[in-house]
């Protein structure tokens, strides 16, 4: 729904009623992923989409159902091989799209999600597709790291579903998850039966800050920038810190590094989803940054150098006050052992690190053990949710 927030919020900031239709669930060759929507105002107009043109007729009609009756739906669309004309995906895949109304003001955890959304704060937007009727009424919860907005009026569920609403939005994971009626895990023989919800994670794509305009770093820009991060490249020397240099960078900053990163750090832009990759590996510009950035909690602190470089770069980090903990944070030589040489291939090499230091990755092939492929940190569920009336 990110993408067609701007809309909405327009919408709603005029007081328009709108139905919003998001695919919650695909399998197959599905052409769009989950969070993906389309919504229709009281006009009739119509924004965003849920397939690519495959089921967008017939869902806008459910949109144009829903606003009238205020009943919310959940509407599987998959491929007919009987009739190739048949409301389907031609794809071959299948959607589970739900749709809902939004009026202003009627839902605080729905216009809460919208104000979030608009000011760019991280939010997961959490909705009930399926269960007990007296929950399926179109009412949303808008969690952030620390708060919520909305209830579903059963303190129980509302507190588990909170927690794992925020354990998904640390994860910037949209998806679904299912919980008994009183709060409980996965038990399909519950007394009560099973409530479905739906998360969209609405959070600002994570940034990767590159310090020092050097080949490395262009090559470093282009990985971070396919991989979803914001990349901002910064450099003290205007000559070398050029968008021309660096036509993949999000901004290029000319500034001193440690100063630019006392500014963003002031103006919380940078968060605990922030790599940071040094790569000047000059001492005047990497010591008051890595002074700085390793008392930051930050996701990922690492420098490009030689091992000579490194022993000299702790010392002098040392000498300037930190700690053992705080230098135990830092990742130098920067990247994987690849045996990478070219600028490209150090910058697979600086990617793969981050990755699996973001994922909880082991750094081996995959063919050398018979663990888990996918090592996503343990998610955080030990918070007391806190709901905003």
């Amino acid at each position: 729904m990110q993408d067609i927030a701007e809309q909405l919020n327009a919408w709603h900031s005029a007081g328009r009623s709108f139905a919003v239709a998001s695919v919650v669930s695909v399998s197959g060759s599905a052409p769009r992923d989950p969070g993906a929507a389309l919504a229709v105002d009281a006009d009739g107009e119509a924004v965003g989409s849920v397939s690519g043109g495959c089921v967008e007729g017939a869902v806008y009609e459910l949109c144009q159902e829903v606003l009238a009756s205020g009943v919310p739906v959940l509407h599987r669309f998959g491929f007919s091989d009987e009739d190739a004309f048949a409301v389907g995906l031609t794809c071959g895949g299948v959607i589970d799209v739900y749709v809902q109304r939004v009026v202003p003001g009627a839902c605080d955890g729905m216009d809460a999600a919208l104000a979030f959304i608009r000011s760019g704060s991280p939010v997961a937007l959490v909705r009930v597709i399926a269960g007990p009727a007296d929950l399926m009424g179109g009412g949303a919860l808008a969690v952030t790291a620390d708060t919520y907005h909305g209830t579903l009026r059963r303190p129980v569920l509302e507190a588990a579903a909170v927690l794992q609403a925020r354990a998904m939005l640390d994860a910037g994971r949209t998806g679904q998850f299912a919980l008994t009626a009183d709060g409980r895990p996965c038990d399909p023989s519950a007394e009560g039966g099973m409530v479905t919800f739906f998360v969209e994670a609405q959070v600002p794509a994570p940034r990767m800050i590159v310090f020092g305009a050097i080949d490395f770093a262009a090559a470093v820009a282009r990985i971070g920038s396919f991989l979803g991060y914001h990349v901002t490249v910064c450099d003290a020397r205007p000559v070398f810190a050029t968008k021309r240099r660096f036509p993949s960078a999000d901004q290029v900053v000319v500034d001193w590094p440690h100063r630019y990163l006392d500014t963003e750090a002031a103006a919380g832009r940078i968060d605990g989803r922030t790599a940071l990759c040094v790569l000047t590996h000059d001492a005047k510009f990497d010591i008051p940054l890595l002074e700085r950035a390793l008392r930051m909690p930050l996701a990922f602190v690492g420098a490009m150098g030689s091992r000579r470089t490194h022993q000299q770069r702790l010392d002098q980090l040392r000498d300037a006050g930190l700690t053992e903990v705080e230098l135990a944070r830092l990742r130098s030589p920067i990247g994987l052992d690849l045996g990478a040489r070219t600028p490209e291939e150090t910058a697979v090499a600086v990617a793969a690190e981050i990755t699996a230091h973001r994922r909880g990755g082991t750094c081996l092939p995959l063919s050398a053990h018979n663990g888990p492929i996918h090592h996503d940190h343990p998610l955080h569920a030990d918070a007391v949710p806190r709901r905003i009336a």
